[in-house]
Parts: C-alpha cells; structure tokens; sequence
C-alpha cells in the first residue's frame, strides 16, 4: 500500500474484499484532517432524522413541567417505557420554512433539515440548500458502504405542484445534497432491504455457508499479510493499534472457524409485501435498526409520509384524510381524530427507539451511539405555526446528549443550532448553518 493512497478512510484488501482498519493517528495526518465521529462509549456515532407531517396536537403534547421525569401527556404516552431516553425540546422555530403566501407545508417540510428558505416555483427551476443530514454525510459517508440512507412511506416524484404554487420536490424530500438536488427516498421494504443487503441469502446451504466461510478465513489470511508489510510506516503509537486490530483480526478468525461468527449481523429474511401501513412502517424501523447495527449507513432520514399526506388512518377508527382532519377548525371531533392520529406517530418512534436501546455495542448500546431526531414541518396543522415546533431527541450520541428532560430554549431559537449540535456529536465541526447562531447545549 502506497504512502499516497493511506487516505481517512484506509483499507486492508485482499482476495476482491476490504476490510477497514481502525482510525490511526499516522494515516489522519496523511488524509483528509477530518477526523471521524468520535466513539467514547465504544461504537461509531450515527444520526437518523424522523419526520412526520402535518403537525402535532400541541396541547396534548407539551409537558406542563421541565427537568428530568417530565410528565406524559397522551400523545407521548407511547414514551412511557424509555422516557429516560428521549428528550423533549420545545421552543424551537424554523423561520426560514415560512413560505412566500400559501403553502406552508411545502415552506416547512423543504426547511425541515436545510433550515432554508425555499424558491415557489412549481417548475424544474427549484433552489433551496443542503440539509443537515447531507452535510454530516459529506464528512462521514466514506467511513460506510452508504453515505446515507433515505427511507419514506409515500413516494411519489418532484415534477409539479404539490402545494400552493410549490414543486413537489419540495414536499417529498426532506434529504438534499445541495440546493437543486433532492434525493428521492425508498419506499419499498423489498427494495431497501437489496439494496442493503444484496447477495446475502438466509436460506443458503451448509455447503454454501461452508464455502463463504472458507472465502471469509482467506479474506482474513490476506488481510494479516497487509497488515504486516503496513506496520513498518507507522509510528509507536499507531503500530501499537494496529497490533491491537491486528489481535481482533485473529480472533475474528477463531469464530469464524468455531461458526460464533455466523450470525453477526443477519438481517434475516427479505421482507416480502404487500404491506399495509402498519405492516410497511414495521419493516421499515427494521431495515433502519440493522443499517446501522451492521453499519452499513451512520446517516438516516425517514418520512413518515410527504408534507399534507391525506393517508386514511381508519385502520385506527379515525374517519377522514389526515390533512383534512389537520385543519381543525378548533372542533373537539378533529382535536380527538388529530391525538390519536400523533400518538400512534409517536408509537412507531418509540418502536424505533426501543430496538436500538436493545442492541449492544460493547458497553454500550445502539441508542447510546445515536442521535434520533423527531419533528414535523409545522406546530399547529391549521395555524401552520412555525415556532415552538414538536422536537423529540433520543439516545446519548456518545455522550453529548443528556437524555430523559423536557427543556425549552430562548423563544424562537433556530432549528438550526439543534442541527449544528448534532453536526459536532458527529466530529463534523461546522461553525454555522442555515440560519444558525450557535451550538445548542444538549447537556
């Protein structure tokens, strides 16, 4: 391996597979500078963006106390087993999603992690900026097969109008590489689990396990061999790690050989459809728990549905599109329609939440080495309120995250510092973003 190619991201090869090493002070210095996100607890850090639409039933959802043991108004009832995980943030605004005239579910869901401003046109003339989740990948994607990973439950594409004079680009993406770039999620469990997963098969033979056993102790037979001929180019400090990954490497052989290896990380059998909503969104927060317990991803976003969504939720005895219930009218009906619409959101969050919590990584766990983020484009679906926004944010990144509290921050403060926040919990030291003013204290 030549002095020019030890990159960041640095690999041992051999017989058409790579294996990547540990992070070496020796190699950093020759790379890039950035170092990747930091693992005190002991696992790489991820971050996944949770979206929901339409906006939340903001009194049956705000704790009436802050600190740590907040209480549980119906809507976050669904956090009653990992409350000590999640936090509630309220007083959050993301300005910028307010729209020029009608359309604010577009102006809000196109601001929702770009905390940008974007332009009304319905055409292909779209313009907006990158969002948070691309920035992070920008910085870390390299470290995984895929830089990011964007998931949703309706699909749908970005020519026309979608909203009030808005492209439906703007509607339907929440992940943008840069300000004419949206990237269009996966729908289709079947399809995210191949692309995923592609070439493994759950069903494959013991003779077919025995043969991809034998390539996996050859992989790791050359990978010593690169190892060796490497450490001479290092310094002590970094000869010591690599001595230190060169034992894991050994003992990865052993269970290999011993068969404890198999099953690291299957993902099981292929999801097969056709799904309803409840069944889709089930496969989905399966597909994103294995993508980052095998660390295939360390950057996810979901939505949940596209801005406006009218999905019918009568398979929770609730009559009616969800926007249209959205908008209110201040009636008792739609109030009680929209608690048990948001609740059942919030049910499938803490679905979320709860199997990353069960995952070990060393001493810690998943959920440790995690930031999940939660929010809609709007507070109130028929103010349309941009300000004090529904935020729920879970799991400890490493240790940035101080968990279990309700906390309110200065009245409209930006989206954007929360954003800024978890940029650093990713070793992504951004100074600003968006319409940011600084780094939110989530200790």
């Amino acid at each position: 391996m030549s002095r020019s190619r030890l990159t960041r991201r640095a690999f041992l090869g051999g017989a058409g597979a790579v294996v990547a090493l540990p992070w070496l002070e020796s190699l950093s210095r020759i790379g890039s500078g950035v170092a990747r996100a930091a693992d005190p607890l002991g696992g790489p850090q991820r971050v996944l963006f949770y979206y929901v639409p339409n906006g939340i039933h903001m009194p049956e959802w705000t704790p009436t106390n802050l600190g740590p043991g907040y209480d549980l108004p119906t809507i976050l009832t669904p956090l009653v087993d990992i409350q000590s995980e999640v936090s509630v943030i309220s007083g959050l605004a993301n300005i910028p999603g307010i729209p020029d005239g009608p359309g604010d579910h577009a102006g809000g869901t196109s601001a929702f992690l770009t905390c940008a401003h974007a332009k009304k046109t319905e055409g292909k003339d779209i313009f907006l900026g990158i969002s948070a989740d691309q920035v992070i990948a920008n910085a870390v994607g390299g470290e995984t097969t895929f830089r990011s990973i964007e998931l949703g439950m309706e699909g749908g594409g970005n020519l026309g109008g979608c909203d009030s004079g808005y492209s439906c680009a703007y509607s339907r993406n929440i992940s943008w590489a840069g300000p004419a770039q949206p990237l269009p999620k996966t729908v289709s469990p079947e399809l995210v689990f191949d692309r995923l997963f592609g070439g493994f098969d759950a069903l494959a033979t013991e003779e077919e396990k025995a043969k991809r056993k034998l390539y996996r102790t050859s992989v790791l037979d050359y990978v010593l061999g690169d190892a060796q001929a490497l450490e001479p180019k290092l310094g002590a400090t970094d000869r010591q790690k690599l001595e230190q990954y060169m034992d894991g490497v050994r003992e990865l052989e052993k269970r290999i050989e011993s068969g404890a290896d198999e099953m690291t990380c299957d993902p099981g059998v292929r999801p097969d459809g056709p799904f309803n909503v409840v069944e889709q969104v089930e496969a989905m927060t399966d597909l994103m728990v294995l993508a980052m317990q095998c660390d295939r991803t360390r950057v996810l976003s979901f939505m949940l549905g596209n801005a406006g969504s009218n999905r019918s939720y009568d398979f929770l005895g609730v009559s009616g599109g969800h926007h249209g219930i959205s908008h209110h009218q201040s009636l008792q009906e739609n109030f009680d329609k929209l608690t048990i619409i948001d609740t059942w959101e919030v049910q499938q969050f803490a679905n979320l939440v709860t199997k990353m919590s069960q995952i070990q990584e060393g001493e810690s766990t998943l959920l440790d080495n995690s930031l999940v983020y939660f929010s809609s484009e709007v507070a109130d679906g028929n103010s349309h309120d941009h300000t004090n926004l529904p935020v729920l944010l879970a799991g400890r990144g490493g240790g940035v995250h101080t968990p279990g509290r309700h906390f309110e921050t200065s009245t409209n403060r930006p989206m954007a510092d929360l954003f800024l926040s978890m940029m650093h919990a990713m070793a992504v030291p951004e100074a600003e973003f968006g319409n940011s003013t600084g780094v939110l204290d989530l200790t």
